[in-house]
Order: C-alpha cells, then structure tokens, then sequence
C-alpha cells in the first residue's frame, strides 16, 4: 500500500511541474512569434495534452479492441468541455476573440457531423471514414499553420511575462516537450496508482472507471487549464479545450478506426434504446454548442455558461451511475 500511495504522490508532483513547464513554453512561444494565445492553445498545446489519449488509442487498436476509442474520444470531450472548461469560466469569465475561435469550432462540427454519419447512418466506423478524419486532422493543422502567420496578437500582456519573452526558441521547445512528458508520466501514474489504491479500500471498479480512470484521460487538460488560469493565461486554456476536442475526434478515432474499424459499440441502454445514440452524442453536441455559440456571438465568456455546463455534467454523470 505504501508504494503506490508514493507513486500517486511523485504523480501528482510530475502533472504539477509539467503543466506550469508546458504553460511556461507555450505562453513563451505566443510571446515569441506575436501569436493569440487561443491559437497556440488549440494546436501547439492540444497535441501535448492529446498525446495520452492518441497512445492509448493506439495500443487499443492494435491489440483489437478500436471500439474503446469511440467512447473515449466523446467522453473526454463531454469532460473537457462540460468540466474542464466549465471550471474555467466559471472562475475565470472573460473575453474571446471570435475571430480566432471560429476555426476550431467549425473544424469540430465538422468532425462532429463525420461521427453522427457514422453512427446514425452508416452504424459503423470503416477505414475510409478513418482516413477521413485524419485528413481532417491534417487540414486543421494546416489552416492553423496559415492562421499564425497572418493573425498577429494584437497586445502582449507586460507584466508576468518579462522572463517568458526573453526565453530561446531552444528553451521554449524544452519546455514544451518535458512539460508533456511530465504531464503524461505523472497521469499515467496518478491513475494507475489511484486505481490501485481504491481497489485496497474497497471501492467498486465501476466507480473506479468513472472516477480514476475517465478523469486520468483528461488530466492533462485539467492541469493545463487550472496552470493557465494562475498564471493568467485563460485563452491558453479555452484553446487547448476546444483544439483537444478537434483532436479526439480526428486524430484519436482516426487512427483507431483506420486501424481497426468497429460497429458503433451498445454497451449500455437508455430509456430502452443505445446509449451512444440517444444521450452521449447528444450531451457532446449541446455542451460545445453551449461554449461556442454564445461565445462567437457576444465575444466573451460568461460565468452562467460554466455553472449551466457543470449542471449538465453532473446530471450525465448521475445518469450514468444509474445505468
């Protein structure tokens, strides 16, 4: 018992450091390259964060079971945006420039409308859907590539940041890349560990799914997000949701389905009829359309959209222990 409540510990210090590192370098690389900070957040800063997910998917895939990656590319983004951004902006309300939102955004409902033709239509995922959504992936990245070149930040915070402007590019990338080697590390150690310690104290592994293992997924964003908003980096954190939410659609069921394509799974039944269909497609749709769309219209972010958002989470949860 010692040593896993040890390993848990060094976790939680690795997913600690690696976020203030990986905020520390991608704040630093906006700074550098006179970027939004909502950009980087939803590239540079959603791949690391993705990185986990994208490895699991894998691994998955390869060992035949490509399903898992259906349930975990939507709950991660239910999670990232119903609890993880929720948190943010309900602490941390604030403005948003539409301007730079409106490519993620409309890359996801993109991505959204490839898995509800999947699933409503077609009722499986083939290869070609999958080389679909990475294509997708890789259109994203580019119009994004396009999008830092031509939209300047138009101004640079002046305190907080002196350290962060004077940084190499060679410093930035080191940053970059222990931070979200930290962050995956101490994830996988926290939920391992975590895991391990709940089943010494008795706690159902159904419980233990829902709580260790679905929150081990996001932890990344999680740790970012809050890392974010203590060092005043909210758009950081906005970007990196909704960039992780393009990729867990794209990238993370692209490769699996590419890999091993799957029917769409009917592990559990709502009201009679398949889960998936009727109420977790369903959640991930309204709460992207709560964050977004009010967003893109009005220019900023308000407080009721984060508690409205982690009412909904809480009751999908409920539901989903009542299951």
């Amino acid at each position: 018992m010692i040593k896993p409540v040890v390993l848990f510990i060094i976790g939680l210090v690795c997913l600690i450091k690696g976020g203030d590192w990986f905020v520390d370098g991608a704040s630093a690389l906006a700074r550098k390259f006179n970027l939004p900070e909502l950009l980087i957040g939803a590239t540079v800063v959603s791949i690391g964060t993705t990185l986990p997910e994208v490895m699991v998917s894998t691994m998955s895939a390869l060992s035949g079971h490509g399903e898992i990656a259906y349930g975990n590319a939507i709950g991660s983004v239910i999670c990232n945006t119903a609890l993880i951004a929720a948190i943010t902006i309900a602490v941390h309300p604030g403005p948003a420039d539409p301007k730079t939102l409106r490519v993620p955004v409309a890359f996801f409902y993109v991505a959204a409308a490839i898995y509800c033709i999947a699933a409503y239509v077609m009722g499986r995922f083939t290869r070609p859907m999958g080389l679909i959504m990475l294509a997708v992936f890789v259109c994203y990245m580019i119009v994004n590539v396009r999008s830092m070149k031509n939209s300047p930040q138009p101004e640079a915070p002046e305190d907080d940041g002196a350290s962060e402007e004077d940084m190499s590019m060679g410093k930035i990338l080191m940053f970059l890349v222990l931070g979200a080697a930290l962050i995956a590390v101490g994830a996988n150690l926290l939920v391992e560990n975590g895991t391990l310690i709940a089943q010494a104290l008795g706690v159902p592994e159904s419980v233990i799914a829902l709580t260790f293992v679905a929150l081990g997924t996001s932890l990344p964003e999680l740790v970012t997000a809050i890392t974010s908003l203590l060092k005043g980096h909210g758009a950081l954190s906005l970007g990196n949701v909704i960039g992780a939410n393009v990729f867990n659609l794209v990238l993370v069921s692209g490769v699996s389905v590419t890999l091993a394509p799957f029917d769409v799974p009917k592990s559990a039944v709502f009201m009679g009829h398949n889960a998936s269909l009727i109420l977790e497609i369903p959640v991930m749709l309204l709460v992207m359309t709560i964050l977004t769309v009010p967003t893109l219209i009005r220019g900023k972010l308000t407080r009721a959209q984060g508690i409205i958002l982690l009412a909904i989470y809480a009751v999908f949860c409920f539901i989903q222990f009542t299951m």
